[in-house]
């Protein structure tokens, strides 16, 4: 019986405390006005709040029905999920701004690996064998296991790249970024452990995919609060070019793709 009770603790543990530590998110969007440059993931912050609000409304509510649940629920992780692509978006577009070469370059070569991946989700979600016994949950986690696939790839290509480049990860930008790849990973893993198993362990991984949510709020408010150092000083620390070396870089990159 304490087993149980330590556990359905820890259970709204992991429900609510990532919704109030994002609020302390918000703030420090606001506070450092970095909503200017992360518009999308200011609006994430405060639509996932709002989201936890309704919903824990709703599963504490004797009035509402499963299925009235269930179809709020989709229409937020429909919402939730179209919002983490824009972070994608916004995350590359600051990653890639002083070098234009790659602006000119790689959004083709992106687009490309994002309908390959794409098909690659679709088709390994539609074949997987979970359980299908509920069509709509089922088509649920068809839509969830391609965004996680698509999500998880796009990010892998941009750690690559930042360590290719030598940009600095004290920078927001790559807070943001690993909170949403740690997220994204571990979705991605127990996505593919349901695949196989059904539901048999599925209530034993939520524990882990909430946590795993947690930890990436937690690293989000980290470089939030965290002063950005000037990009001199950033610079210096990470070797990171002066604005003519990055001018040179940029011709030399452009001249060999050409």
């Amino acid at each position: 019986m304490a087993h149980m009770g330590f556990l359905a603790w820890l259970w709204y543990y992991l429900w609510v405390a990532p919704y109030v530590l994002l609020t302390g998110v918000v703030w420090g969007l606001l506070h450092r006005k970095l909503y200017r440059e992360f518009p999308v993931f200011l609006v994430y912050a405060v639509f996932q709040v709002a989201q936890f609000v309704v919903l824990f409304a709703m599963a504490r509510s004797s009035w509402t029905t499963p299925k009235a649940y269930f179809t709020t629920y989709a229409l937020v992780q429909a919402a939730s999920t179209a919002l983490r692509f824009g972070i994608i978006h916004e995350i590359l577009a600051q990653a890639f701004r002083t070098y234009s070469v790659f602006d000119s370059y790689a959004r083709p070569a992106i687009r490309w690996v994002i309908v390959g991946l794409l098909l690659t989700g679709l088709g390994l979600a539609v074949i997987s064998k979970g359980n299908t016994g509920n069509q709509e949950w089922f088509l649920l986690s068809v839509f969830e296991r391609t965004a996680l696939i698509l999500q998880t790839g796009l990010l892998i290509a941009l750690f690559t790249f930042s360590s290719y480049l030598g940009m600095s990860w004290r920078k927001p930008v790559f807070g943001f970024a690993l909170g949403l790849g740690i997220f994204a990973s571990v979705g991605l893993l127990k996505a593919a452990v349901d695949a196989q198993t059904g539901t048999v362990y599925t209530a034993y991984l939520d524990y882990v995919t909430m946590s795993a949510y947690h930890a990436s709020v937690v690293i989000w408010g980290y470089y939030l609060l965290v002063k950005e150092r000037q990009i001199a000083t950033l610079a210096s620390l990470d070797g990171l070019p002066e604005h003519a070396e990055v001018e040179s870089w940029n011709h030399e990159l452009e001249r060999l793709l050409r």
